[in-house]
C-alpha cells in the first residue's frame, strides 16, 4: 500500500509529469513563468484546486453519479467543481494578495479549464483510485507542475541577462527550453 501510495506520487512528479511529459497545462506554464513569484502563486493555486477538486470529485462520482447512473455527466460536474474552488481561490487572492491577483491576471481564472486539472481528476476516476490514492495524484500532480514552471521560470528570469541571437529573443528561446526541459524529463520515464 505505501509503495503504491509512493509511486503514485512520484509519477504524478516525475514519470508522468503532466507539463512536460503529457503536455496539459501548457497556458499558464508558458503564461506565468516569466518571474518565479507568479510561477509559485499559479503552483500554489493548482495545488490547492486540484486536491480538493480530488476529494469533492470522488464523492460526486461515488455517491451521486454512478449510483443513479449518469457516469456519463462526470465532464461536468468535474469542471463545475473545479471551477467552484477556482472562484475560491480568485477570492481569497483577491482578499489576501491583491499584488499576486494582479500578476496571475487572466490565467488565475482559467484554472476553470485548466486541462492539467481536469486530467489528473478524470485520470482519478478512470483508474479507479480511491479517495487517499486520488488526492496523492492530484499532489504529486500539483507539485510536478510546481516543479516544471519553477524550473522554467528561474531559467527565463537568467535569460533576460543571456546574450540570445535577436531571432530567437522572448517567445521563440522560450519555447526552445521548454522542449529541451521536455526531453530531459523523458529520461525518467524508465523509473517505472
Amino acid at each position: 500500500m505505501d509503495t503504491n501510495i509512493f509511486m503514485i506520487f512520484v509519477s504524478g512528479v516525475l514519470i508522468n509529469n503532466f507539463v512536460l511529459s503529457r503536455f496539459l497545462g501548457i497556458c499558464p506554464f508558458l503564461g506565468v513563468s516569466k518571474r518565479l513569484e507568479t510561477a509559485l502563486g499559479m503552483s500554489l493555486a493548482v495545488l490547492f484546486v486540484s486536491a480538493l477538486s480530488s476529494v469533492f470529485t470522488f464523492v460526486a462520482y461515488e455517491f451521486l453519479l454512478a449510483p443513479f447512473g449518469l457516469q456519463y455527466m462526470y465532464t461536468v460536474a468535474f469542471v463545475l467543481i473545479m471551477a467552484s474552488f477556482v472562484q475560491l481561490t480568485e477570492m481569497i487572492l483577491k482578499k489576501y494578495s491583491p499584488l499576486l491577483h494582479k500578476s496571475l491576471g487572466i490565467y488565475l481564472p482559467l484554472l476553470t479549464t485548466n486541462c492539467a486539472i481536469l486530467g489528473v481528476l478524470v485520470l482519478n476516476m478512470q483508474s479507479g483510485y480511491g479517495m487517499l490514492s486520488s488526492v496523492i495524484n492530484a499532489i504529486g500532480v500539483s507539485v510536478g507542475f510546481a516543479l516544471a514552471i519553477m524550473l522554467f521560470a528561474g531559467i527565463r528570469e537568467r535569460l533576460v541577462f543571456a546574450d540570445v541571437p535577436k531571432c530567437f529573443q522572448g517567445f521563440p528561446i522560450a519555447m526552445i527550453i521548454a522542449g529541451l526541459m521536455s526531453i530531459a524529463f523523458l529520461g525518467f520515464a524508465g523509473l517505472a
